[in-house]
C-alpha cells in the first residue's frame, strides 16, 4: 500500500489547500465513525457535523464553508466528496486483472485488440469486435459481433454487450422477429457493472458515449443513446430508442420509456418511471411511499378517486 503521506504531499499532488499542520502523517483513508488516529476522513454533508466533533481522524477534508467546524488539520477543498475520491485512489491504487488474454477466453480471429487490453477467463469476443488500448474486460464477459469499445473501457464480469435487442413485430397473431443489425459503440472511459446487458441496434448502432459509468443489472435496449459522462445506478432499466442527455444521472431500480428524450443534466430519483420526455434540466421524482399494506391500499383508492371528485366539485361550483 503506498504511503505514508503528509497533509502537504497530499496538496502538492491533488491541489486544495492545508490549514493546520502540513506535516501532519496519513497513512490511510477512512470515515468519520470509524477513522484511526492515522487516517483521513471528509466532509460533504452538513447532517454530519456532530459526527465530524467526535471523529478520531487525524485530518479530514471539507468545503470552505466548513472550515471553521473543526481544529483538526484539514485540506479545505471546493469538492469534498471528490477531492476524497482523489485521495483514496492514493493510497488505493485502482487495480485491474493482468494484460493479455486469459487462456479461458475465445476471441474471434477477425477482432482487434489494443495495446494494454486485458480478457478475463470465459471471456467471448465475437468477430469483427474493436476493443480500445487499456481496456479490461473481467470475466465472463461476452462481447457479439461487431461491437466497439473505445479506450480503458472497464466491463464487470458477466455483462454482454451485443446481444439482439427486443425488435419483434405482430402478424396474425404472431410475432415476427426483426432482424437486429446494428451494434453498439462504447466510448473512452466508460465502466460497465455486473452481469449488465447493452443490446444492439436494430438498424441503427446503441451508443454509449464517453465517461458514461453504469451500475450492476443494468439493461440498455437497442438503439438506446446515454450522453457523455452520465452515471446509471443499479437495475435500471431502459427501454430501446431512449435518448438519455450528457451528465444526467439515474437513480437504482428507475425504469425509462422508449423513444423519449432527457436532456442534459437531468437527475432521476430511486425508483422512478419515467414515461415521457424530459425537456427541462433538473430533478424528478415519481414515486408512492410505502405504508402498511391496509393503510396504502386505501389511500391508493382515495388516489383514483381524485379525478372524479375535481370533476364533480366543478359541477357543483
Amino acid at each position: 500500500m503506498p504511503g505514508p503521506f503528509t497533509l502537504g504531499q497530499i496538496v502538492s499532488r491533488l491541489g486544495g489547500r492545508v490549514a493546520g499542520d502540513p506535516q501532519t502523517p496519513i497513512r490511510q483513508v477512512g470515515s468519520l465513525d470509524r477513522a484511526a488516529a492515522d487516517q483521513i476522513t471528509f466532509l460533504s454533508n452538513s447532517k454530519n457535523k456532530a459526527k465530524l466533533a467526535q471523529t478520531r481522524a487525524a485530518a479530514v477534508i471539507l468545503a470552505p464553508e466548513n472550515e471553521p467546524l473543526t481544529r483538526l488539520p484539514r485540506i479545505v477543498a471546493e469538492n469534498p466528496y471528490a477531492y476524497f475520491a482523489r485521495v483514496s485512489q492514493l493510497f488505493n491504487p485502482l487495480t485491474t486483472q493482468a494484460g493479455g488474454v486469459h487462456a479461458s477466453a475465445v476471441v474471434s480471429p477477425t477482432a482487434k485488440l489494443g495495446k494494454g487490453v486485458s480478457i478475463g477467463p470465459g471471456c467471448v469476443i465475437g468477430d469483427d469486435v474493436v476493443i480500445g488500448d487499456d481496456s479490461c474486460l473481467y470475466p465472463r464477459v461476452v462481447v457479439y459481433p461487431k461491437c466497439f469499445l473505445g479506450k480503458r473501457v472497464v466491463v464487470h464480469a458477466g455483462v454482454v454487450i451485443g446481444a439482439d435487442g427486443f425488435g419483434i413485430a405482430r402478424e396474425d397473431g404472431r410475432w415476427v422477429k426483426i432482424p437486429q443489425i446494428g451494434g453498439v459503440r462504447i466510448g473512452d472511459d466508460v465502466e460497465i457493472g455486473a452481469n449488465s446487458t447493452i443490446d444492439r441496434g436494430a438498424l441503427d448502432d446503441t451508443v454509449i458515449e464517453e465517461g458514461v459509468k453504469l451500475d450492476n443489472q443494468v439493461q440498455v435496449g437497442h438503439n438506446v443513446r446515454i450522453g457523455a459522462h452520465s452515471a446509471v445506478a443499479g437495475c435500471v432499466g431502459i427501454a430501446g430508442s431512449a435518448d438519455i442527455g450528457r451528465h444526467c444521472t439515474i437513480g437504482g431500480a428507475a425504469m425509462i420509456h422508449g423513444h423519449i428524450r432527457i436532456v442534459d443534466h437531468v437527475h432521476v430519483s430511486a425508483g422512478t418511471l419515467i414515461s415521457r420526455s424530459l425537456l427541462k434540466p433538473g430533478t424528478y421524482t415519481g414515486f408512492y411511499p410505502f405504508d402498511e399494506h391496509e393503510a396504502w391500499k386505501r389511500n391508493a383508492a382515495q388516489l383514483r378517486r381524485l379525478g372524479k371528485l375535481k370533476s364533480k366539485g366543478k359541477k357543483d361550483g
